[in-house]
C-alpha cells in the first residue's frame, strides 16, 4: 500500500495512543496509590510525547520519519508491556493502545 495512502490511519493511531497515555496519566495520578506508579506515569509521559514527535514527521514528510516511527514503535511497545503487567482495566487499554500503536508505527516504517 502506498505510503499516501497509510498516512491518515497512521496519523490517527499516533493521535489515540498519544490521548490514551494522557488520559492514563491523569487516570493514574487520581489514584490513592500513584506514588508507587511514578514508573508508569513517566513511561505514558514519555510515550504520548514520542507520538507526538512521530505524527509531525510524518506531517512534514521529514527525512527522519522512518527512524521515528521505528523509535515510536520500541517505546510504544515498551510502555505496552509494562502496562498490560497490570491487572486493572484502564492499564489493560491502555497497553493494549500501546501495543496496536507499535505495530503500526513498524508497518508504516517498513512502507517508508
Amino acid at each position: 500500500m502506498p505510503i499516501q495512502t497509510m498516512m491518515p490511519a497512521m496519523l490517527k493511531m499516533l493521535h489515540d495512543c498519544a490521548a490514551m497515555c494522557e488520559h492514563t496519566v491523569h487516570s493514574l495520578l487520581q489514584r490513592p496509590d500513584a506514588h508507587l506508579r511514578r514508573h508508569q506515569i513517566r513511561l505514558l509521559t514519555e510515550c504520548a510525547s514520542i507520538c507526538h514527535m512521530c505524527a509531525r514527521s510524518i506531517s512534514s514528510h521529514s527525512p527522519v520519519m522512518k527512524a521515528m516511527c521505528d523509535f515510536c514503535a520500541y517505546v510504544c511497545e515498551v510502555c505496552g508491556h509494562e502496562f498490560l503487567r497490570h491487572n486493572d482495566h484502564e492499564s489493560q487499554m491502555c497497553g493494549q493502545m500501546c501495543l496496536a500503536c507499535a505495530r503500526e508505527c513498524r508497518s508504516f516504517a517498513m512502507a517508508a
